[in-house]
């Protein structure tokens, strides 16, 4: 009998599961899952990350990196850790996230429990269908200060004030980064060889942080 395969970046979404269920299913898949899942008081999104989510996950994460690298930033990544918290009622699996506040108190610690732990500093979602569930409650409820989304070919930057976020053209977490600057990164990504796309990455790293370095 043939199975019907959902296709990947198209969400599962389920309403009416309660917290047990999202969490055995959290741990049913274990460490090994592919799947990343997000949760808003009933609400389940499940979702095969795509190639298109990949791409735009790696290119983002390699210029943050980049950037905290140069200027000896301290950080701590996190990944696609599953964060969640009972008492909100909500869970999320971001495409990345890092500690960079917050990266010594949570280094050593092998897992995070949002009752005693510091949210990530950063979430970095990539967002490739209209028809996948608004996360940026869920990120707002669990205290993220701060949220990178691409979508739709941009990258938007959302700050967090008095419990819902505000969009930002500049990132406080990594000073230097616009979203102008991170849409255009992921914008030349698609048609440039990756060896040029990152001599160009490198050659705005000097500069930005030899301005920090020389103000005028």
């Amino acid at each position: 009998m043939a199975t019907v395969i959902q296709p990947v970046d198209q969400p599962i979404l389920m309403d009416g599961v309660s917290w047990e269920t999202y969490e055995a299913l959290l741990a049913d898949g274990g460490d090994c899952r592919q799947t990343h899942m997000a949760f808003d008081r009933g609400v389940l999104e499940i979702v095969t990350p795509s190639y298109e989510h990949e791409h735009a996950g790696n290119i983002l994460t390699s210029v943050a990196q980049a950037l905290m690298d140069a200027r000896r930033q301290d950080y701590a990544p996190a990944g696609s850790t599953t964060f969640k918290d009972q008492r909100a009622g909500r869970g999320f699996e971001p495409g990345a996230s890092y500690y960079v506040e917050h990266a010594a108190r949570i280094r050593g610690l092998t897992r995070i429990d949002l009752n005693s732990d510091p949210p990530p500093d950063l979430v970095i979602e990539i967002d490739v269908t209209q028809d996948s569930l608004d996360k940026l409650p869920i990120y707002a409820a669990l205290g993220v200060p701060e949220v990178w989304r691409h979508q739709h070919g941009r990258v938007q930057i959302y700050r967090l004030a008095s419990g819902s976020y505000v969009e930002v053209d500049d990132s406080t977490v990594i000073p230097g980064l616009s979203s102008a600057r991170l849409t255009a990164f992921v914008r030349d990504s698609l048609t440039m060889p990756r060896p040029d796309w990152w001599r160009g990455v490198e050659a705005w790293v000097r500069e930005t942080t030899s301005r920090e370095g020389n103000p005028e």
